[in-house]
């Protein structure tokens, strides 16, 4: 009797398809779909971008929303800025220190990939598949250059497979109040911690004014925090930092100095660290009339 069982669930093994073999289970992507289901179903609707497809990529793409992309810069979907006019995030990827495209919420990160998927011309092809064709929209993201790993395709495949993904596609209706309260959470103005101190990012139309009413900080001291005329107009992405910067940089950036970026200031990196600006020239022992060229190496602690 035990052998005829064992040779049963042997027959059951080898009709289970090997790509779906190699995939297994857990709660975390589980949990993961079952907080964007819905998410993707509103843009598959809106986009016709299969819902299958963009589960898959954000769980894979963000570690089910707990890699440090996802979690420092909201980004699921790992795309990198290309010509991205909003707040960055530096992390290493296919090189060290590649520029990624930040939000102030995951539900941003969604609606911005369904952008730009829809807005960039070497996706377009992909439109032309019907909504249901995972596997075709799977190996189309490899062949269209979405990511570097040969495997791509078939991992997304075997993601959507394993977790029975492709009843999202078949999917028309969405719960409206939950894709709401989604949309209400990315207008709340996000605060982040670094260098022992907080600071947000500046949206479209920003004043120091605005800012000030969420933050409940007078828009006087913001102003004077960050080193800028109260009346200055701000740039959609900029630090806006909510406490008095600091003389340096944190402990870990002893021995890293900064390598200068085209178009940046000493002005913009003493942002990015939360540095006092006279503290970072005095550190590196520049003049204030000192104009710093890309390649250059600062010393921010």
């Amino acid at each position: 009797m035990k052998r005829y069982i064992f040779a049963v669930f042997l027959l059951f093994i080898t009709l289970i398809p090997a790509d779906a073999q190699s995939i297994k289970w857990n709660k975390s992507y589980s949990d993961y779909f079952s907080t964007w289901g819905e998410v993707a179903v509103q843009q598959m609707v809106q986009y016709r971008i299969p819902a299958s497809i963009t589960l898959a990529q954000g769980v894979l793409e963000s570690g089910a929303g707990k890699s440090e992309l996802a979690r420092k810069a909201n980004n699921h979907f790992g795309i990198k800025c290309n010509g991205w006019t909003g707040r960055k995030s530096y992390h290493d990827d296919d090189e060290r220190g590649e520029c990624f495209r930040a939000y102030d919420n995951a539900y941003q990160s969604y609606v911005d990939h369904s952008v730009f998927l829809t807005n960039s011309p070497r996706y377009r092809r992909l439109f032309d598949l019907k909504r249901t064709d995972y596997k075709g929209w799977a190996k189309g993201l490899k062949a269209c250059g979405y990511a570097t790993s040969p495997t791509y395709a078939t991992r997304l495949i075997e993601i959507i497979e394993t977790y029975g993904l492709h009843r999202y596609d078949v999917g028309k209706g969405f719960d409206k109040q939950r894709i709401e309260q989604m949309h209400q959470s990315a207008d709340q103005r996000q605060v982040f911690t670094f260098n022992s101190n907080y600071y947000v990012r500046a949206r479209r139309g920003d004043t120091f004014r605005r800012i000030a009413d969420d933050v409940d900080v007078s828009y006087r001291r913001l102003a004077k925090f960050n080193e800028r005329d109260k009346n200055d107009t701000l740039e959609e992405g900029e630090i806006i930092w909510l406490q008095k910067k600091r003389r340096k940089a944190p402990k870990e950036f002893k021995n890293r100095p900064h390598r200068v970026e085209p178009g940046e200031s000493m002005y913009i990196i003493s942002q990015r660290y939360g540095i006092r600006l006279k503290n970072l020239y005095k550190m590196n022992r520049l003049s204030p009339d000192y104009v710093i060229q890309a390649g250059d190496l600062l010393r921010v602690r």
